[in-house]
């Protein structure tokens, strides 16, 4: 190899950093780029990356097919509203409540439905929504029922003597990156740690896994559990943005739209949750100003997926990026 060839190979690689940079940039100027609409959907897109991180960890990585995350969503929505109307307690304390509690109760819904196999236990995840709502909306005397939580105060932080309150949407953008890029590293964390080379391999055979000593079952459930605190996560800021829980909040709408997040971003690829939710939440977002157009848009986009694009579009993002860096 010439040297003209390997400084161009050089150059090549190096235009990860400026890109990386780029991007970096453009995440922390959003609120002063686009008007304050778009500064709404990329908070909604960044609060459904949450429980999409978790559910990536089921479908993508351990291949099971879940329609439960909308039940957890809601249950940390709940947790932190609650907390936060009734006793007060920071944004924080609520934060790790709404996990904890989500992922609490995962345990012992996960226990009979992991017997289940293919369409038994996405029909199981399913009633755990089903569930939810109901409980929701006929334990008036904690929920309120249909009137839902009112009134949930804006994000504040108690830190010794110093307190700061989270208030505008400029703010809580930041506060959702924040809470957003945390997550994403977590679940990177995850799937390149030693267990995560064994959710992949139950997902690629899982009677083989089991052969060479790994406890799928376990596995199954940890897993299970770890989605639900991802989802219970998102649905505390949920909460928090819209400072009102209702019913509705378990509705199997946000479970579908978590999937294709998930599907159409490009399952067992982190990347692939990013872009899907910037592509499928906050698209469809911002496109409400003009409702006419909002579904064509959707429908197309969802067209282009299955045709083009069946392993989603992460494949094509990870090309992309190995091709700026000179990756042969």
């Amino acid at each position: 190899m010439s040297l003209t060839e390997t400084a161009q190979q050089v150059r090549r690689r190096d235009l990860r950093i400026p890109l990386a940079a780029v991007l970096i940039v453009v995440a922390l100027a959003a609120p002063f780029i686009g008007s304050r609409y778009i500064t709404h959907s990329l908070i909604i897109a960044l609060i459904f990356m949450l429980p999409a991180h978790g559910l990536n960890l089921l479908v993508g990585y351990t291949g099971l097919l879940s329609l439960a995350q909308a039940a957890f969503f809601g249950i940390g929505a709940y947790t932190a509203g609650l907390l936060a109307v009734t006793y007060g307690t920071p944004f924080y304390v609520n934060l790790i409540a709404a996990g904890a509690v989500s992922g609490a109760l995962a345990l012992p819904l996960g226990i009979p439905a992991l017997r289940l196999r293919s369409t038994s236990f996405v029909m199981c995840t399913l009633g755990f929504v089903i569930i939810g709502q109901a409980i929701a909306k006929n334990w008036i005397s904690l929920t309120r029922g249909d009137m839902g939580l009112s009134g949930i105060p804006k994000p504040y932080f108690e830190l010794g003597p110093l307190s700061f309150t989270v208030s505008g949407t400029t703010n809580f953008y930041y506060l959702a990156l924040i809470i957003g890029v945390l997550a994403t590293f977590a679940a990177w964390a995850i799937v390149r740690s030693p267990a995560g080379r064994n959710m992949v391999a139950i997902r690629e055979n899982e009677t083989l896994a089991e052969s060479l000593g790994v406890p799928t079952w376990h596995y199954k459930l940890i897993v299970f559990m770890i989605s639900a605190v991802f989802a219970g996560i998102g649905g505390c800021l949920y909460a928090y943005y819209l400072t009102v829980v209702s019913p509705l909040t378990f509705q199997m709408y946000y479970s579908t739209t978590m999937l294709i997040i998930v599907l159409g971003g490009g399952a067992g690829m982190i990347s692939g949750t990013v872009f899907g939710s910037l592509l499928f939440v906050g698209l469809t977002e911002a496109l409400r100003i003009t409702p006419e157009l909002r579904m064509i848009a959707y429908g197309f986009c969802l067209l282009v997926l299955v045709f083009w694009f069946k392993n989603g579009f992460a494949p094509l993002i990870n090309r992309f990026w190995n091709a700026i860096g000179g990756a042969k």
